[in-house]
């Protein structure tokens, strides 16, 4: 009786948004067909906005964790003529030569 006078009948149900949907198909041979139904707007649009990345989602990061790569666009602009900031790779004979060893040492375990 205390179990009864306590019991709600609950007849709304969403699907979690932030969980992954795995939608299974039928049997080949199933004659079964489904009618069409029609989408929830509210429904779809909560999913879209799950499935955001969360600079997208909120104006400022939710946790500390977040805050280590929430702005993510580089300070300054890179200049790749400035020679103070940019250090190309600069190959040398000896450098060249070992990297024809390495490449033909790889080459020869590939094939064997």
């Amino acid at each position: 009786m205390k179990e009864l006078r306590h019991q709600k009948l609950h007849t709304e149900f969403n699907i979690n948004p932030y969980k992954k949907l795995h939608i299974l198909t039928d049997k080949p041979n199933s004659n079964i067909t489904y009618k069409k139904e029609e989408e929830d707007p509210a429904f779809v649009q909560a999913i879209h906005m799950a499935r955001l990345k969360p600079t997208k989602k909120y104006s400022h990061p939710q946790t500390e964790a977040q805050e280590i790569g929430w702005l993510s666009s580089p300070l300054i602009v890179s200049d790749r003529s400035d020679r103070r900031l940019n250090f190309p790779r600069q190959n040398s004979e000896i450098t060249k030569y070992m990297d024809a060893a390495w490449r033909l040492k790889e080459q020869t375990q590939n094939l064997g």
